[in-house]
């Protein structure tokens, strides 16, 4: 049985688009866009397109999965990193077994709040403190691309790294998404680029 969060979570209106996951790998002169499986910041309410309830959804899910997560015993040592929009939830990060990984992943399922997972875990040790801050300064450097674009809205999109790979999460129009991918391209030191969006009509 799903768990339930405080009143005020709300369905996905119609009219979205169909959640696709790409991933996008960067060499060194040419990027080009591979098409994969159809599958952090604070955003500002007065220019979130998510209803208000949805926001609050998020948010809360997000700190109720992260308690779950610490409090798990069998996840113990392991380096998870959880961002929910409109519902989908984004698991980023290193866990020791596979098996930890679907168990966090069940986690993040058991809420009634959660519509899907991307469930991007990695087997690998818990990455040092040189490269949690360099992941940093490639979100801030995405951030702040994303800010000065003129294609993109202002808090449409998150922005999280992990190991070089920049995930790009929000509800947007496909051109909009477009541009948040050349936005994020440009900056040093990205590997890949993850595209989690939800494609909303322009």
């Amino acid at each position: 049985m799903k768990r339930i969060l405080a009143p005020g979570s709300r369905l996905r209106t119609a009219g979205l688009g169909v959640l696709l996951l790409f991933t996008a790998e960067l060499l060194t002169a040419c990027v080009p866009l591979l098409v994969g499986a159809a599958t952090v910041t604070t955003i500002n309410v007065a220019t979130d397109r998510r209803t208000v309830g949805r926001n609050l959804d998020d948010n809360t899910l997000e700190l109720n999965l992260r308690k779950d997560i610490l409090l798990d015993e069998s996840l113990k040592g392991t380096n998870i990193s959880v961002t929910a929009i409109n519902g989908i939830v984004l698991l980023t990060g290193e866990v020791a077994t596979d098996s930890q990984r679907r168990h966090a992943e069940d986690l993040a399922n058991g809420w009634v709040q959660t519509l899907s997972v991307v469930n991007e875990l990695q087997l690998a040790g818990s990455t040092s403190v040189t490269s949690r801050a360099n992941d940093t300064l490639i979100t801030s450097k995405v951030k702040t691309n994303l800010l000065r674009s003129k294609d993109v809205p202002a808090n449409a999109v998150k922005v999280v790294t992990e190991g070089g790979k920049v995930y790009l999460l929000g509800l947007v129009t496909r051109a909009e998404g477009d541009a948040a991918v050349a936005a994020a391209q440009s900056v040093g030191g990205v590997t890949h680029i993850v595209k989690v969006f939800e494609y909303i009509q322009s």
